[in-house]
């Protein structure tokens, strides 16, 4: 069974390979479900393991849903991660009524060739799975990673389970993966697992000190942007 590590720093990434990871998917930012790393940290990866890197492709954090600017650079970094010898691609776009956007997904799927592509846990926000799947499979995505919709792949395992016995796409079993439960998901002919074997350490007393975590930004339903208007307020009143 093929298991996929879901890798935040260098340090994580090897450590995914000396575990005996199959590969890595290389992200940031894990509090807000991953969001690209930047095209040091891919170089620096690549450079050290020898199991294949896979980079998540997606621009912010938030929900799924693209505007143009942001479309563009998921192409851009695609780009960047090709010249950088990446190994596969984890990305996907959904509409705003939850359909997998089939035009915007297809061209990054088409941009990504040859490497690998993987449809991301947008998946779990699909209304209609079973036809995002065909979807998905015909544009020629090679793995989804899902949780079967639930709120852990645990919970969910009825639908990966029934999922890949009807596609030929390798549907991956990610969110909440652990010891106790992995050998679950190869019990019911899934082909690929996912996780990230998540610890916190380098411990550092913050007391007294000013929080740099801003709550207000953690929102999925909306996207945050430098409004115009008010940054026009702010330049004016101090040239």
């Amino acid at each position: 069974m093929l298991v996929e590590v879901c890798t935040n720093s260098l340090e994580s990434a090897i450590n995914a390979e000396r575990a005996g990871a199959d590969r890595i998917e290389l992200c940031s930012e894990l509090g807000v479900g991953g969001i690209t790393p930047s095209a040091g940290l891919i170089q620096l990866v690549k450079k050290e393991l020898t199991i294949p890197v896979h980079v998540l492709i997606r621009p912010r954090g938030g929900h799924f849903t693209y505007s143009d600017a942001e479309f563009e650079v998921a192409k851009a970094d695609i780009l960047v991660c090709k010249a950088l010898g990446v190994d596969g691609i984890v990305s996907g776009i959904l509409m705003d009524d939850f359909s997998v956007d089939v035009e915007r997904t297809k061209a990054l799927v088409e941009l990504a060739k040859p490497m690998h592509f993987t449809f991301h846990r947008a998946f779990d926000w699909v209304s209609e799975p079973l036809e995002a799947i065909k979807q998905l499979e015909s544009m020629g995505v090679q793995t989804i990673l899902t949780s079967g919709g639930e709120t852990s792949a645990e919970n969910g395992i009825m639908n990966l389970g029934a999922w890949q016995q009807d596609t030929s796409i390798v549907i991956m079993a990610g969110g909440g993966v652990s010891p106790k439960n992995a050998s679950r998901f190869k019990e019911i002919g899934l082909r690929a697992i996912h996780c990230s074997g998540t610890s916190f350490g380098n411990r550092l007393g913050l007391e007294g000190k000013i929080s740099m975590n801003s709550a207000k930004h953690l929102v999925e339903d909306e996207v945050a942007v430098s409004n115009l208007e008010t940054l026009i307020s702010i330049v004016r009143a101090v040239k």
